[in-house]
């Protein structure tokens, strides 16, 4: 049986790939994480403080996204069963939410709320990278992790420690990536109830109350991701000594 290894030339390549991870993750340790901490919070603290910041609690608008139709008088009437299901009105145009010549225009479509949307696409951009860093730490914490044998291994469990930090901040940012979909799901249905049933003010009022949470929750989101980096920080830079050495010289202390 042939005994393989690495040959000098895979061995040097492997070296130099470990070497760039583990300065990416030093840098992004020392330097991206405390700025990301500094950043998020002078951002809370300004939307807190300046009322004409777009994310204010005083900016969020409660105009209505659609109107709803009122009922002129009781000619007024939904299509009959078997009608078309576009709900066109008598001359063949479509209806659009509003009461028009003693009849019901039916609603066409419900427009995003671009307040809300706008917003939500740059926290998506900040939980990207916040998996993305986090991804590129673990990396090298689990290259640092020595062989497996008997003894001196509290330095193992410090970076395993660390593991489940990064772990954990990594699901929560996928956490709040899924939020961002379930967002737009819950909307749809309210929507399509708005559509169906225009005549309903509720579904108008609960739409826009949905949107009004959806408007609050980034801003709790921003707090929570300066929490997450601050957390991660901490237990980063209170273990780096064992999470860049965990063996290290542990029997020199015992004589």
């Amino acid at each position: 049986m042939v005994k393989r290894e690495l040959s000098a030339e895979l061995a040097e390549k492997l070296n130099a790939f470990q070497d760039g991870v583990a300065d990416e993750a030093e840098r992004i340790v020392w330097e991206l994480f405390p700025q990301k901490v500094l950043d998020l919070q002078a951002l809370v603290t300004t939307i807190a403080t300046t009322p004409t910041h777009p994310l204010h609690a005083s900016q969020f608008s409660r105009a209505a996204v659609v109107t709803t139709p009122s009922i002129p008088s009781s000619s007024t009437h939904a299509p009959a069963a078997g009608s078309s299901k576009k709900r066109k009105l008598e001359n063949g145009a479509e209806a659009n939410g509003e009461a028009h010549e003693g009849k019901v225009k039916y609603l066409e479509s419900v427009p995003e709320n671009k307040q809300v949307t706008g917003e939500m696409e740059a926290l998506r951009t900040e939980f990207e990278q916040l998996v993305s860093l986090v991804d590129k730490v673990k990396l090298w914490v689990n290259l640092k992790m020595p062989k497996v044998e008997d003894g001196d291994n509290f330095g193992v469990e410090v970076q395993e420690q660390v593991l489940a930090e990064l772990h954990r901040a990594q699901d929560s940012g996928l956490n709040l990536l899924d939020g961002l979909k379930t967002y737009h799901l819950n909307r749809a249905k309210i929507c399509s109830k708005l559509i169906k049933y225009p005549n309903l003010p509720d579904y108008a009022e609960a739409l826009r109350r949905h949107d009004e949470k959806a408007f609050f929750a980034i801003r709790q989101n921003l707090v929570d991701l300066r929490s997450i980096y601050c957390v991660l920080m901490d237990i980063l830079h209170k273990n780096i000594t064992k999470i860049r050495a965990p063996k290290g010289n542990n029997r020199e202390a015992l004589y």
